[in-house]
């Protein structure tokens, strides 16, 4: 999923204060699961903001709506009740979302409230760590599962570099050798021979070496 964290509050405030009616918008996919940008966030962040203003002797109105999903024009369409009321959005969806509002909303600003991470997945209790950097063309296949694009700190494709220590990076005591974990899953699978396969250099193009990146299903497409 997509992993987010909530901007510094200061920030947030910078960027609505020169409106007095904002539309804060949450999304029930992504964000919500990394407790960034839910229903509940959004109620959290909409106190936050109402009793900032009250320190600084103002009044704001801040109207909370919680969408199935920001980053489809379908449910985006839903703020059109809305959108009339309000002299600036605030998003608390991944950057996906935010622009998907902004493009449908020309005539009002929108702005982000998390500040989007990276693609991961759930650790334990409240921890989420990166696992997918969207290359466009997955390794995982020859990699036992484990992707070295993502985990291996310096994005190496055939084998680990000189700073193992202990199966850890030596960036830090606490990340993995990307590379040794490979190593232990495919030699508990009994695939050893694949480490030994030596990749070519990558075609980062469909990473988005060549633009924005697109998929078109025209079996899909009205």
């Amino acid at each position: 999923m997509i992993t987010a964290e909530q901007k510094p509050l200061k920030e947030i405030i910078e960027y609505i204060s020169p409106y007095d009616r904002i539309l804060l918008v949450g999304c029930n996919e992504c964000v919500t699961v990394c407790a960034a940008g839910g229903r509940k966030e959004v109620g959290l962040l909409a106190s936050a903001l109402h009793l900032n203003c009250l320190k600084q002797g103002k009044t704001i109105d801040i109207k909370e709506i919680t969408l199935e999903r920001q980053c489809d024009p379908e449910y985006v369409e839903e703020l059109v009740s809305e959108i009339d009321r309000a002299d600036a959005v605030l998003s608390m969806a991944c950057g996906c979302g935010v622009q998907t509002i902004a493009e449908r909303y020309k005539d009002k600003p929108v702005f982000p409230a998390v500040n989007t991470k990276f693609m991961g997945a759930s650790e334990s209790q409240g921890i989420w760590a990166e696992r997918c950097q969207g290359c466009g063309d997955c390794l995982l296949g020859i990699t036992g599962g484990i992707c070295p694009v993502s985990r291996c700190s310096k994005h190496l494709l055939n084998g680990p570099c000189g700073g193992t220590s202990n199966s850890m990076c030596e960036i830090s005591p606490d990340v993995d050798c990307a590379w040794c974990l490979i190593w232990e899953r495919l030699k508990a699978l009994g695939m050893e021979k694949r480490y030994e396969e030596i990749m070519e250099a990558k075609d980062w193009r469909p990473a988005g070496g060549g633009g924005p990146r697109k998929i078109i299903r025209e079996d899909l497409s009205l």
